[in-house]
């Protein structure tokens, strides 16, 4: 239960990064499409940041203290930006324009995920 809240977290999380950043889009037709597209994106945002955030922490430890953690908003960017291309991949309509609406929309997502995370019942990660 715990994965499906935290896909839902992220599909959340993604829509309103999509809403409120100019330079992130999803181009669909329908709102069901729309709905099956950021619940895609949401296991793709979850895989990568499982998979690649840890081993990226592990090899960049010195980078995290040296900047007192404000890499991590770099790498949170590029995590985004990783998504997107795996989206394409696929052939979901996910874009995103470039460096800084990514920067920007990982910022977006990385709150909305935390409030949506103190409202939502779970474990505590």
């Amino acid at each position: 239960m715990s994965i499906i809240i935290r896909i839902l977290v992220n599909a959340a999380a993604l829509a309103a990064a999509v809403f409120l950043i100019d330079g992130l889009d999803v181009d669909t037709s329908s709102t069901g499409e729309m709905i099956i597209v950021y619940l895609a994106l949401g296991v793709i945002f979850g895989v990568v940041n499982a998979v690649i955030k840890p081993i990226v922490k592990t090899v960049g430890c010195a980078f995290y203290v040296l900047t007192l953690g404000l890499i991590s908003l770099v790498v949170n960017a590029l995590l985004l930006l990783l998504t997107a291309w795996i989206a394409g991949i696929v052939g979901l309509p996910f874009t995103i324009d470039g460096f800084w609406p990514a920067f920007f929309g990982a910022i977006v997502v990385a709150i909305v995920s935390w409030l949506l995370s103190l409202l939502l019942p779970g474990d505590d990660d």
